[in-house]
Protein backbone atom coordinates (compact mmCIF):
# COMPACT_ATOMS: atom_id res chain seq x y z
CA UNK A 1 0.00 0.00 0.00
CA UNK A 2 2.89 2.06 0.87
CA UNK A 3 4.55 1.66 -2.60
CA UNK A 4 1.06 2.21 -4.22
CA UNK A 5 0.50 6.23 -2.35
CA UNK A 6 4.57 6.92 -3.57
CA UNK A 7 3.55 5.82 -7.15
CA UNK A 8 0.40 7.74 -6.92
CA UNK A 9 2.08 11.03 -5.62
CA UNK A 10 4.77 10.51 -8.36
CA UNK A 11 2.35 9.93 -11.52
CA UNK A 12 -0.01 13.39 -10.25
CA UNK A 13 3.74 15.19 -9.97
CA UNK A 14 4.31 13.67 -13.41
CA UNK A 15 1.32 14.97 -14.72
CA UNK A 16 1.16 18.45 -13.26
CA UNK A 17 4.94 19.03 -14.28
CA UNK A 18 4.27 18.00 -17.39
CA UNK A 19 0.72 20.65 -17.45
CA UNK A 20 2.06 23.34 -15.66
CA UNK A 21 6.14 23.12 -15.42
CA UNK A 22 8.16 22.85 -13.03
CA UNK A 23 8.03 25.95 -11.54
CA UNK A 24 4.38 26.62 -11.43
CA UNK A 25 3.46 23.16 -10.10
CA UNK A 26 3.03 23.47 -6.18
CA UNK A 27 2.67 20.22 -3.81
CA UNK A 28 -0.44 21.23 -2.77
CA UNK A 29 -1.99 20.43 -7.04
CA UNK A 30 -0.18 17.25 -6.19
CA UNK A 31 -1.53 16.21 -3.21
CA UNK A 32 -4.88 17.41 -5.03
CA UNK A 33 -4.01 15.55 -8.29
CA UNK A 34 -3.20 12.79 -5.95
CA UNK A 35 -6.00 12.75 -3.94
CA UNK A 36 -3.98 12.84 -0.89
CA UNK A 37 -3.13 15.11 2.08
CA UNK A 38 -0.08 16.80 1.24
CA UNK A 39 1.61 15.45 4.42
CA UNK A 40 1.69 12.57 2.98
CA UNK A 41 3.64 13.59 0.23
CA UNK A 42 6.40 14.71 2.67
CA UNK A 43 6.76 11.47 4.40
CA UNK A 44 8.16 10.42 0.80
CA UNK A 45 9.69 13.37 -0.38
CA UNK A 46 11.92 15.66 1.45
CA UNK A 47 10.41 19.19 -1.27
CA UNK A 48 9.61 19.24 -4.09
CA UNK A 49 13.12 19.23 -5.56
CA UNK A 50 13.91 15.86 -4.63
CA UNK A 51 9.97 14.50 -6.37
CA UNK A 52 11.17 16.20 -9.77
CA UNK A 53 14.84 14.37 -9.08
CA UNK A 54 12.83 10.83 -8.75
CA UNK A 55 10.61 11.89 -11.82
CA UNK A 56 13.84 12.77 -14.01
CA UNK A 57 15.56 9.40 -12.75
CA UNK A 58 12.78 7.55 -14.15
CA UNK A 59 12.65 9.47 -17.19
CA UNK A 60 16.28 8.98 -18.06
CA UNK A 61 16.07 5.35 -17.11
CA UNK A 62 13.00 4.95 -19.68
CA UNK A 63 14.97 6.44 -22.28
CA UNK A 64 17.77 4.53 -21.63
CA UNK A 65 15.86 1.72 -21.89
CA UNK A 66 13.83 2.93 -25.23
CA UNK A 67 17.67 3.10 -26.67
CA UNK A 68 18.33 -0.48 -25.56
CA UNK A 69 15.48 -1.71 -26.92
CA UNK A 70 16.05 -0.38 -30.61
CA UNK A 71 19.70 -1.62 -30.78
CA UNK A 72 19.98 -5.00 -33.05
CA UNK A 73 22.89 -7.07 -32.00
CA UNK A 74 23.11 -8.20 -35.91
CA UNK A 75 23.60 -4.51 -37.04
CA UNK A 76 26.90 -2.51 -37.11
CA UNK A 77 27.68 0.01 -34.51
CA UNK A 78 26.61 3.14 -36.42
CA UNK A 79 23.31 2.00 -37.98
CA UNK A 80 22.90 0.76 -34.36
CA UNK A 81 24.01 4.55 -32.78
CA UNK A 82 21.48 5.92 -35.07
CA UNK A 83 18.85 3.79 -34.01
CA UNK A 84 19.28 4.41 -30.60
CA UNK A 85 19.60 7.81 -31.01
CA UNK A 86 16.80 8.68 -32.83
CA UNK A 87 14.75 6.64 -30.27
CA UNK A 88 15.82 8.53 -27.52
CA UNK A 89 15.07 12.03 -29.47
CA UNK A 90 12.18 10.56 -30.65
CA UNK A 91 11.31 9.86 -26.97
CA UNK A 92 12.11 13.76 -26.43
CA UNK A 93 10.02 14.92 -28.87
CA UNK A 94 6.80 12.98 -27.91
CA UNK A 95 7.21 12.85 -24.08
CA UNK A 96 4.77 15.06 -22.50
CA UNK A 97 7.20 16.00 -19.60
CA UNK A 98 10.22 16.23 -22.03
CA UNK A 99 8.50 18.80 -24.18
CA UNK A 100 7.35 20.52 -20.95
CA UNK A 101 10.54 21.05 -19.71
CA UNK A 102 12.65 21.96 -22.98
CA UNK A 103 10.11 24.90 -22.98
CA UNK A 104 10.62 25.97 -19.24
CA UNK A 105 14.05 25.81 -20.03
CA UNK A 106 13.98 27.91 -23.26
CA UNK A 107 11.75 30.54 -22.01
CA UNK A 108 12.16 30.72 -18.40
CA UNK A 109 15.38 29.31 -17.67
CA UNK A 110 13.80 27.31 -14.29
CA UNK A 111 17.29 26.30 -12.28
CA UNK A 112 16.39 23.05 -10.86
CA UNK A 113 14.90 22.41 -14.99
CA UNK A 114 18.52 23.76 -16.40
CA UNK A 115 19.76 21.40 -13.85
CA UNK A 116 17.46 18.24 -14.87
CA UNK A 117 18.72 18.97 -18.42
CA UNK A 118 22.16 18.85 -17.99
CA UNK A 119 21.85 15.66 -16.05
CA UNK A 120 19.47 14.17 -18.74
CA UNK A 121 22.13 15.32 -21.86
CA UNK A 122 24.86 13.80 -19.19
CA UNK A 123 23.22 10.50 -18.80
CA UNK A 124 22.79 10.14 -22.75
CA UNK A 125 26.19 11.19 -23.72
CA UNK A 126 27.15 8.79 -20.98
CA UNK A 127 25.02 5.81 -22.77
CA UNK A 128 26.74 6.78 -25.83
CA UNK A 129 29.99 6.95 -24.90
CA UNK A 130 30.08 3.52 -23.18
CA UNK A 131 28.72 1.78 -26.69
CA UNK A 132 31.54 4.01 -28.49
CA UNK A 133 34.29 2.17 -26.01
CA UNK A 134 32.81 -0.97 -26.97
CA UNK A 135 33.11 -0.22 -30.76
CA UNK A 136 36.41 1.14 -30.32
CA UNK A 137 37.39 -2.37 -28.75
CA UNK A 138 35.57 -4.19 -31.49
CA UNK A 139 37.50 -2.63 -33.93
CA UNK A 140 34.03 -1.53 -35.77
CA UNK A 141 35.16 2.28 -35.17
CA UNK A 142 38.29 4.30 -35.45
CA UNK A 143 40.07 5.62 -31.97
CA UNK A 144 38.72 8.69 -30.59
CA UNK A 145 37.86 10.48 -27.66
CA UNK A 146 34.58 8.31 -26.70
CA UNK A 147 32.70 11.50 -24.55
CA UNK A 148 33.50 13.94 -27.37
CA UNK A 149 32.15 11.74 -30.04
CA UNK A 150 29.83 11.24 -28.12
CA UNK A 151 28.56 14.55 -27.50
CA UNK A 152 28.91 15.13 -31.13
CA UNK A 153 26.91 12.51 -32.19
CA UNK A 154 23.82 13.89 -29.94
CA UNK A 155 24.31 17.33 -31.05
CA UNK A 156 24.38 16.36 -34.69
CA UNK A 157 20.86 14.43 -34.23
CA UNK A 158 19.17 17.62 -31.90
CA UNK A 159 20.21 19.61 -35.23
CA UNK A 160 18.85 17.55 -37.47
CA UNK A 161 15.61 16.65 -35.79
CA UNK A 162 15.02 19.92 -33.91
CA UNK A 163 16.49 22.58 -35.43
CA UNK A 164 16.76 21.60 -38.91
CA UNK A 165 12.42 21.48 -39.01
CA UNK A 166 12.30 24.82 -37.63
CA UNK A 167 11.99 26.54 -40.91
CA UNK A 168 12.59 23.36 -43.37
CA UNK A 169 11.00 20.38 -44.01
CA UNK A 170 11.28 17.54 -41.99
CA UNK A 171 14.24 14.39 -42.05
CA UNK A 172 12.66 11.17 -42.18
CA UNK A 173 14.66 8.41 -40.51
CA UNK A 174 16.46 7.29 -43.61
CA UNK A 175 17.93 10.97 -44.42
CA UNK A 176 19.18 11.26 -40.97
CA UNK A 177 21.43 7.64 -41.20
CA UNK A 178 22.41 9.13 -44.27
CA UNK A 179 23.83 12.22 -42.95
CA UNK A 180 25.19 10.41 -40.04
CA UNK A 181 27.17 8.08 -42.55
CA UNK A 182 27.99 11.02 -44.84
CA UNK A 183 29.37 13.17 -41.88
CA UNK A 184 30.83 11.03 -39.47
CA UNK A 185 32.07 7.69 -41.22
CA UNK A 186 32.82 8.58 -44.85
CA UNK A 187 33.68 12.27 -44.64
CA UNK A 188 33.12 15.14 -46.81
CA UNK A 189 36.83 15.21 -48.05
CA UNK A 190 37.48 13.24 -51.37
CA UNK A 191 40.79 11.08 -51.50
Amino acid sequence: MVKDRKQLIIDAATKSFSLFGYKATTMDQVAKLANVGKGTIYTFFKNKEELFDEITSSLIAEMKEAAEEAIDPTLRFHENAHRALYKILEFRKRHQLMIKLIEEENQIGTPAVQEAMVKLEDAIIGFIKQKIIVAIDKKEMRNCDPEMTAFIFLKLYIALIFDWEKNREPLDKEQILHLFELYFLEGLSIR
